[in-house]
This record gives structure tokens, sequence and C-alpha cells, in this order.
């Protein structure tokens, strides 16, 4: 299986102890989030984790811990954007910290293993497609020779992040000066060694010469692991996702990066509500198992081809 790590919130920034004290462990509790009653236990035996995908904003917290993953592959999405502290209130200066950040991390594990994440995109009055074009060349060239590929997508609305980003008033763009957009940021990540792929994107910009990527993706994994991976689409994801299958570990309402657009944390409720229930010695990542609450071991494999 793979473990992704997380879509739902920021494990390596806020987490770490509690997902490194997991895998000494060997397990870990899931609650289901349509029904939190019950829970799934899931085994971290490397035996059936392939490879953990680290989602962050931020993994300095982790950094000098990395040695303690031992034996699982692993790769990290970092997001790095040019968005200031009004969208996105917990995550320290770019310039100054977190493109150094980046740069320590990808020194420590390799290029390749350091996906970066300009998303989700979105425009109005200060972050215009000319603000957007400059803040995305600047981490570029800050970011050349250490990731070989920038992840983009356009911001989508959800129900949990509704409110948010219609106090931030939106603009919309037609769609000829979205893919010129796009085109002019892929120029510059190629200008500085990148590929540039698209995440989960209704717009087809292969036009301008961006492909679907897949975030949690096959042909890295099995370059990490040097195996055949036998998995499908995920299709807990939308449509247009072309990740795997992969097992998520995190909890919603938990991440406490602040950002104005985040669909993981409930706007309408004033955020990370569920982070004050965090115990790093527990098994669940917040919270405690309630008198009555169900826990079913989760049946998990691993994913790699056996050779015959």
């Amino acid at each position: 299986m793979i473990l992704s790590v997380s879509r739902r919130t920021d494990i390596p920034n806020y987490y770490s102890d509690w997902f490194l004290n997991r895998l000494k462990e060997g397990y870990l509790y899931v609650r289901n989030p349509m029904n939190a009653h019950q829970i799934s236990e899931i085994s971290l035996s490397p035996d059936v984790v392939d490879c953990i995908v680290f989602w962050t904003k931020n993994p300095a917290p982790m950094i000098g811990r990395l040695d303690e993953l031992g034996e699982y592959p692993f790769y990290f999405q970092f997001t790095l954007t040019g968005y200031g502290a009004d969208i996105e209130s917990g995550v320290p200066h770019k310039k100054n910290v977190m493109i150094p950040v980046f740069q320590k991390l990808a020194e420590k594990i390799g290029r390749e293993r350091v996906i970066w994440r300009y998303d989700p995109i979105f425009f109005n009055h200060r972050y215009t497609p000319k603000y957007h074009r400059r803040a995305f060349s600047q981490i570029a060239h800050a970011l050349s020779g250490y990731t070989e590929r920038c992840v983009i997508s356009f911001v989508d609305v959800y129900a949990k992040n509704k409110t948010k980003l219609e106090a931030l008033q939106m603009s919309d763009i037609e769609d000829g000066e979205k893919l010129a957009f796009a085109a002019g940021i892929r120029r510059d990540a190629e200008e500085n060694g990148m590929e540039m792929v698209c995440c989960a994107e209704e717009m087809d910009l292969a036009q301008c010469g961006i492909r679907r990527g897949s975030c949690i993706d096959r042909e890295l994994i099995e370059k990490l692991t040097g195996c055949r991976i036998r998995a499908g689409k995920d299709r807990n994801q939308r449509e247009q996702c072309g990740c795997i299958e992969s097992v998520e570990v995190g909890t919603y309402d938990t991440c406490r990066n602040g950002c104005q657009y985040c669909y993981a944390v409930d706007g309408r409720c004033g955020g990370a509500r569920q982070a004050v229930l965090y115990d790093p010695d527990s098994p669940l990542l917040c919270g405690k198992v309630m008198k009555g609450e169900r826990i079913s071991k989760r049946k998990v494999a691993s994913l790699k081809e056996k050779e015959t």
C-alpha cells in the first residue's frame, strides 16, 4: 500500500512526532470521515507499506528526523506559493525561510524526491496573473537544481472553503488568458530545469504543453522502490485525478497553516478545531477512542509485483 501523509492536514509540520511514534509502534488508527464512530487500524509494517507520500508546506520539524523513516521509501509534495500571510497565515516567510527549507530538504534526500507544488492558483485584485507570474518566476529560479517537477492547479470551491474564498473577492479570467498564463509559467519552469504538470484540472492544459500529473505517482514510486506497482486509479479522488490508490492517514480540521483556500478545514466552524485534541502518543492523530466505538483492522497488502 501507499500511505498518503496527508491530503487532509500537514503532518510533517505539526504532527511528525505522532507519525514517527506510530511507525515505531507499527500501526495507527484513522477515523472514517463519513462516520466518526468507525475507526480503522492500519498496519505500518514495512512488509505492506511500499512508499510514503508526504504533503506539506513546511517540513522543517521533520528534516532532522528523516533517518527514523528507516527502510520506508518516501517522497515529499512541498507546496510553496507566492501568497502572503493574508492567505497563508501559518506559513513562515517564503524567501527568508521556506525556500531555504526546500533547498535543505532536497540536498538531504535528492531533488527527485521533492516535488514543488505551486497551487492552488486564484486571482483577485492583489494576486493578479502578473503577480503570480512574477512570484512563480522568482521561486522557480531559487529552486533551480533542487527539484525536477512542478505541479500546478487552479483553485476549486467546496462547501468548507466557499465563505472564505468569497471574502477574497476572487476574479475569474477568460480561458484564453488562463492558458496564456499557464504557458508562461511552464516556460519559467522549463528554463529552470523543471517539468510542469497539472493536478486534477478540468481544463485541458495539454494545449499549452502541460500534461496531467499524478501526485501519488506510480512511475516515481516504481523508481524509488525498484519494483513494479500493481495499483489502480484512486476511486476516492476526482475524475480528473491521476493518482493511484493510497491509504489516507490524516484527519480533517486539524491543519494549522491557516490557508484561506483550504478545503480540509471548515472555515464556517473556525478552522482547525480538532487540533486541540492532539496527542502524539495516541494511535489516533487527534482525539481518543471512546466507549462503544468500533475498531476494525483494515486489510492492507504490498502492491509490489512479485518476481516469477
